[in-house]
């Protein structure tokens, strides 16, 4: 069994077992107003790091000949092989990160 069933079996034989609200005397609204509010995320991690692995990925293609020459050869309508590997590579990972980040999603 694996731990969704298992959280399944469990929920159902609470739900059979739950009569209703148990009388708090407004103990669990006082408590839900005296926690501190969700801190928001912050986001400037995440687009400094992506700024940094652009720049880095520039920097490091710039001195080499291969992607001046594939530029100049795909703009001329003519595609060599690093080129279509280059294109494939970069849309394999965009399309990994995109079912990272639904996988992701789909745990909160």
């Amino acid at each position: 069994m694996n731990q969704s069933s298992d959280d399944d079996t469990i929920d159902a034989l609470l739900r059979k077992q739950f009569d209703g609200p148990i009388p708090d005397d407004g103990f669990s609204e006082r408590v839900m107003q005296q926690l501190p509010p969700r801190r928001s995320r912050i986001s400037w991690p995440l687009w400094a790091g992506l700024l940094a692995g652009i720049m880095t990925c520039w920097l490091s293609l710039l001195s080499k000949p291969l992607p001046h020459l594939d530029w100049r050869n795909w703009m001329h309508g003519d595609f060599s092989t690093a080129a279509i590997t280059l294109i494939m590579v970069t849309a394999g990972m965009t399309l990994l990160a995109c079912v990272w980040s639904i996988a992701e999603a789909d745990d909160r």
